[in-house]
């Protein structure tokens, strides 16, 4: 059976009036964008700004709406690429759909090619305070960030803490109503100094010192931490072997989980699941069974009963 050709996919996620339309009717009036390829544009949602297909360049754009998530299945999707033979498709999604959505209806030839997220900077913070699962929807898979309408007072420290809480790699652009452009150039390192012959981690840093593990693990191979952790026993891993880390709140306390490291320890170790352990830890790369794959195995070399942090859960912001 012949390969499927792969669609690749542009996806621009945002809440309502965060300038999404706005930037697909530009690309598609720019010939360096559309220079001709057969292109779908899938509308999840209206705004005041609507597309005006009469400007774009050639005549090689089709538009579908989609008006509900209940329209949003693979049937759906297939349909309009096989009524539509396209090249590229262009998604405009709803902000108020989570994202997981769209990708278990997304058929198996369309793979997102770019990912980029719109919001309105004078209304980012407050989106973010109201709505905050939402906002880590659509933050956590972007590329990158753009910020229109931007005002002069724009609070760029905290805008900058709350999407590098969430995504530390998607680059960050204001767009000014006078049509000049900034990027995000605040430094961002890391709450802990990655040098020292013991990297201490503190509390309050183990969630973002979690995520830069997991997306930059071959920094850490060979590197000495310690932390303050929870304690989880299994007994298929064996008296010498525990699993010891932090619940973590992503958003909300609907997504609190467990997020923890497999670590070893020279000795068979009594300690119950629930204690908490303030562990000095080497890290090595290895296959293991919990993990299903290479990951991150810490070697203890020094351990002692500590008191439980307070908050218990730890956040990114």
């Amino acid at each position: 059976m012949a390969q499927q050709k792969q669609i690749p996919v542009y996806l621009f996620t945002g809440f309502l009036e965060g300038g999404k339309t706005h930037i697909i009717q530009e690309s598609m009036e720019d010939k360096r964008f559309n220079s001709g390829e057969k292109t779908l544009i899938i509308q999840c949602e209206e705004g005041l700004d609507e597309l005006d297909p009469s400007q774009f360049w050639g005549q090689n754009v089709h538009l579908q709406l989609i008006e509900s998530e209940d329209e949003l299945t693979e049937e759906v999707l297939s349909s309009y690429q096989k009524q539509h033979q396209v090249d590229r498709i262009i998604i405009e999604y709803n902000g108020m759909w989570m994202i997981d959505k769209l990708y278990a209806a997304m058929p198996r030839n369309w793979g997102v090619f770019q990912e980029m997220m719109f919001a309105d900077a004078s209304t980012f913070l407050s989106y973010n305070a109201n709505m905050r699962q939402l906002m880590v929807d659509k933050l956590t898979g972007a590329e990158m960030v753009i910020l229109n309408r931007t005002p002069d007072d724009i609070d760029k420290e905290t805008i900058h803490k709350v999407i590098r809480g969430i995504n530390r790699r998607c680059g960050i652009t204001y767009d000014y109503p006078d049509g000049h452009v900034e990027y995000d150039e605040i430094e961002d390192p890391l709450p802990y100094d990655m040098n020292a012959d013991i990297i201490d981690i503190d509390a309050a840093d183990y969630a973002v010192f979690y995520r830069d593990l997991a997306e930059n693990m071959a920094d850490y191979e060979g590197k000495t931490l310690r932390f303050v952790g929870l304690v989880a026993r299994d007994r298929s891993l064996g008296k010498n072997c525990m699993v010891i880390g932090r619940h973590v709140m992503t958003c909300c306390a609907d997504d609190i989980a467990f997020n923890g490291l497999v670590c070893f320890y020279p000795e068979n170790v009594d300690y119950k699941t629930r204690d908490w352990l303030r562990v000095t830890a080497k890290v090595a790369l290895e296959e293991h069974k919990l993990y299903r794959q290479t990951g991150p195995v810490l070697h203890a070399v020094a351990w002692e009963a500590a008191e439980k942090p307070e908050p218990e859960v730890t956040t990114f912001y």
